[in-house]
């Protein structure tokens, strides 16, 4: 049974230049002690998502449901999630200068957590906060406790973040862009930390990136999103070894190193659309190279593909068009060719007359 089980989640923020689609009807589900990937560019509904979840969003139109050991979250009553937020499920946010409050102590900041969901005096919760702290290999905790964000470094402050998170030994913890601004050195490092710690507690994780490599370290499960769906969804090495969805095939092609030693990098052409104006369809096909009829028309549903148990992609292309490289391109180009519709305008043999001699086409 899963410990989180999202079902067409749907959020949307009215603005003055009219409704902003975020998430559309979006379904995943994380089991006890397991690690979901959430990875698409900046825009796709990542972060949203999460902090639906979590009843941060003020303002959204939200619709769906969300069972967290039966519990539906997205349900729940402002004062019935704050019970759960922090103790239960727990989030470590994307720019820990901003998430922590300047004015406070990072002691302050972290004490303030426990003593909202426990019990202990003061002192109590100061000494578990020194703790964490050490728990999390921040070098002199007795010392640190008494910091201001600003005084930390970039890795010390997410750490910080990081114990707080864990005060509570939560069983559903969400990372979100938990390495991003970080060197490789220390990105490596806190993921290793939260392995750690994982393992530990016997928690599950969500991590939510536009690194696919990152993702490919920590996650059991990947699901990728665009313009607020779920595109596609699979155990990592299904993902990486043989994607479906042409949005998964660009990321995977972007990523450095992936082309092998001295190669280009491969882009996605264009950008992603506005979740205001979503495209007719599938929103990906002005930036797919297997575009078909079928893609500016209707909206693919999520299917199973082939080959892959739990492998489910939302793309009009045959559910045994996977893989990687130039003969699964080849493949798909040909599959899209039989599927077009007769031209209309033809030419052959045409010449032209030109200064010198004629031209031929």
């Amino acid at each position: 049974m899963s410990l989180l089980s999202v079902r067409d989640l749907t959020v949307s923020f009215p603005t003055s230049d009219g409704v902003v689609r975020a998430v559309r009807g979006l379904s995943f589900d994380v089991e006890a002690g397991r690690t979901l990937g959430i990875v698409g560019e900046t825009g796709s509904g990542k972060s949203v998502t999460a902090l639906s979840l979590l009843g941060l969003n003020p303002g959204a139109d939200i619709s769906g449901s969300a069972l967290f050991e039966g519990r539906d979250l997205i349900a729940m009553k402002p004062d019935e999630i704050r019970r759960i937020r922090g103790a239960e499920i727990a989030m470590i946010f994307q720019d820990p200068l901003s998430s922590l409050h300047p004015y406070y102590r990072v002691g302050w900041q972290i004490t303030e957590a426990i003593r909202t969901h426990t019990r202990v005096s003061r002192a109590q919760a100061m000494r578990q906060a020194v703790e964490l702290l050490r728990l999390v290999s921040i070098p002199q905790p007795e010392r640190r406790v008494q910091a201001f964000p600003h005084e930390l470094s970039g890795g010390m402050r997410q750490r910080a973040m990081i114990a707080m998170a864990l005060a509570l030994r939560p069983k559903l913890l969400i990372a979100d862009e938990p390495t991003t601004a970080l060197d490789a050195t220390v990105q490596a490092q806190l993921m290793e930390l939260l392995g750690g710690m994982q393992r530990e507690l016997g928690m599950a994780m969500i991590v939510i990136t536009h690194d696919l490599g990152l993702v490919a370290t920590v996650a059991d499960t990947v699901l990728v999103m665009y313009a607020g769906r779920g595109a596609e969804s699979a155990d990592y090495q299904t993902i990486f070894r043989s994607p479906h969805h042409p949005y998964t095939r660009g990321l995977l092609a972007s990523i450095p190193g992936a082309t092998g030693s001295g190669g280009r990098l491969v882009p996605i052409v264009g950008q992603p659309p506005s979740l205001i104006r979503i495209p007719s369809g599938c929103a990906f096909h002005p930036r797919c190279p297997f575009a078909m009829d079928a893609c500016v028309r209707e909206q693919p549903t999520p299917a199973p593909v082939r080959g892959g148990e739990g492998h489910w992609s939302a793309c009009w292309l045959p559910p045994d068009a996977v893989g990687v490289g130039a003969d699964a391109d080849n493949a798909r180009r040909r599959y899209v060719a039989s599927r077009r519709g007769p031209a209309a305008l033809r030419l052959r043999g045409v010449a032209a007359a030109a200064a010198g001699g004629i031209l031929h086409a």
